[in-house]
């Protein structure tokens, strides 16, 4: 009985061994196969996805919007209720896609959401709209926004040319494309450069306003709703210049 014991034993611990070296053989195998594939490299540390994340936030759109909201509002203390209705807004959808990034977690954002609610057609038909107009649309707002800013000192007693501006938001379209398409480093820098010079600018901004308010430059806030409109169309265009700045959520 010990004899026999002993060699059920040995067998035991031999296909353990057995197991064990056809599991590390797999491990290796897996190994090799994971090393040889082809992935993108990851090139982005915190501090790149920290300045990506605040330049998604803070879009080119704050520096445009609060023009397009005044001139539609027509008043100022209406132009700040839409301001806060909007922000109001804002939260509640970015409360909404922190819900369904805990409910799905799944990478894809919208167009994972949209493929689980609603099936795979009506995801295709949103990435294809968000390829083809939304984001195409987006960022030549953004370029023309930039390129309008930069041509403003060359014409500072009349408007930059319309064929100027275009011509020069192409280029910085063209140039951002092939930068990203080149070297993801050299794109995560200049996103860093951005995201400095926009938060500089904005606090140059609010420090600037502030200061006025202390000098008694407080005008416009003796009757803040006056020359305000009742139009719903003229309201609602600047609802929609308002939520166009609050488009990181």
């Amino acid at each position: 009985m010990d004899h026999q014991d002993s060699r059920s034993a040995a067998n035991g611990a031999a296909e353990v061994g057995l197991l064990s070296g056809k599991q590390k053989a797999n491990m290796v195998e897996g190994d090799e196969r994971k090393e040889n594939r082809v992935n993108l490299k990851k090139e982005l540390g915190l501090m790149e996805g920290v300045s990506i994340i605040i330049g998604v936030i803070i879009g080119s759109g704050i520096f445009i919007s609060p023009k397009g909201v005044l001139l539609s509002a027509g008043s100022v203390g209406l132009s700040l209720v839409i301001w806060f209705l909007c922000g109001i807004l804002s939260a509640l959808g970015a409360i909404c896609y922190a819900e369904l990034g805990t409910a799905i977690p799944k990478s894809g954002g919208d167009y994972t959401y949209i493929r689980e609610a609603f099936g795979p057609l009506f995801a295709f038909l949103y990435l294809w709209v968000a390829s083809v107009v939304f984001v195409p649309c987006t960022n030549a707002i953004g370029a023309l926004t930039f390129s309008s800013y930069i041509l403003q000192p060359f014409y500072s007693h009349c408007v930059p040319p319309d064929n100027a501006v275009r011509l020069l938001a192409a280029v910085v379209i063209c140039f951002l494309t092939f930068l990203n398409c080149y070297n993801v480093k050299w794109t995560t820098k200049l996103q860093d450069g951005f995201m400095f010079f926009k938060i500089v600018a904005l606090l140059f901004i609010i420090v600037t306003g502030a200061v006025f308010l202390g000098m008694g430059k407080s005008e416009h806030f003796h009757d803040p709703f006056q020359g305000s409109v009742t139009d719903p169309g003229r309201i609602a265009l600047a609802f929609y210049s308002g939520i166009f700045s609050y488009t990181g959520w």
